[in-house]
C-alpha cells in the first residue's frame, strides 16, 4: 500500500495539479480569513470554513477525477489488478494520497486561530473542532469522488458526476424545504431520488446492472423503513 501511496502522492506534485489545488484552497481561506477575522474582527475561524465550503464543488472533482478513471482509460488498471497487492490496499493507497494532498491546506489553516489569538480573543477548541470537521467532510467527499471515478473511463464525466452529487449535498438543506411533509409523499420523493441517482451511475458507467441494482436496493430499503417506522419520513 505504501508504494501505491507514494506513487500517487508524488504524481500530484510531478505536475501542476497538486500545487494549483493547494494554492486554490489556501487562496480562498486567506481571502475569507482576511475579511472575517482580520478586517471585521470576528473571533471565530469556523465562520471562514463555513463560508468556503462551496469550494468542495470545484476542488474535490478536480482532485479525484483521475484517480481511477485514468487507470481504466489507459488500461493500467489491469496491471494493478494482477499485481500481488490486494485491491483494498490499492484503493486505500490512492485514497490516502488524495487525503494527504487535501490535508496540506488544512494544516496551513491551523495557523489562523493562532494569528487571531495575537490580535484578540481566540476560541481554540471551537476553531480546531471546526477545522477537524471541515477535514472529515472533505475526506467523505473524496471518497464519493473516487467512487464516481471508478465507474467511468472519462475524467470529464468523473468530474461532472462528482460535481453533481456534491451540488445536491450542498443544496440539500434548501431542497428539503420543498419536500412534502406527509410520510407517504416523502417516501415517493425518496424513490425519485434513488431513480435519479441510478440514472446518473448508469450514464457514467453504461452498466445496467449497477443502475438496476441501485434502484432495487434503494426502493426495497426505503419501503422496509417506511413499513417498520413511517414516522421517520
Amino acid at each position: 500500500m505504501s508504494a501505491v501511496y507514494k506513487k500517487e502522492f508524488k504524481s500530484y506534485f510531478n505536475s501542476m495539479l497538486g500545487y494549483v489545488y493547494v494554492a486554490f484552497i489556501i487562496l480562498f481561506i486567506g481571502i475569507y480569513f482576511s475579511y472575517y477575522n482580520l478586517r471585521s474582527g470576528y473571533p471565530y475561524f469556523g465562520q471562514v470554513l463555513s463560508s468556503i465550503s462551496f469550494i468542495f464543488l470545484i476542488a474535490i472533482p478536480v482532485l479525484t477525477m483521475r484517480s481511477l478513471a485514468e487507470e481504466r482509460k489507459t488500461k493500467t488498471d489491469q496491471i494493478l489488478l494482477t499485481s500481488p497487492i490486494s485491491i483494498t490496499k490499492i484503493i486505500m493507497g490512492k485514497y490516502l494520497a488524495m487525503v494527504s494532498v487535501f490535508a496540506i491546506p488544512i494544516i496551513v489553516s491551523c495557523l489562523c486561530p493562532i494569528i487571531i489569538s495575537f490580535l484578540g480573543n481566540a476560541y481554540f477548541l471551537v476553531d480546531y473542532s471546526c477545522i477537524l470537521a471541515f477535514f472529515l467532510m472533505g475526506c467523505a467527499y473524496i471518497a464519493i469522488g473516487m467512487f464516481i471515478s471508478s465507474i467511468t473511463e472519462s475524467q470529464v464525466l468523473a468530474a461532472v458526476g462528482t460535481f453533481g452529487i456534491l451540488l445536491i449535498l450542498y443544496l440539500m438543506s434548501a431542497i428539503s424545504t420543498f419536500l412534502p411533509s406527509t410520510a407517504f409523499a416523502s417516501l415517493i420523493g425518496f424513490y425519485v431520488v434513488v431513480i435519479i441517482i441510478a440514472l446518473i451511475f448508469y450514464a457514467l458507467s453504461r452498466n445496467s446492472f449497477i443502475g438496476i441494482g441501485i434502484t432495487v436496493v434503494g426502493i426495497i430499503a426505503f419501503t422496509i423503513a417506511y413499513i417498520v417506522k413511517s414516522s421517520m419520513f
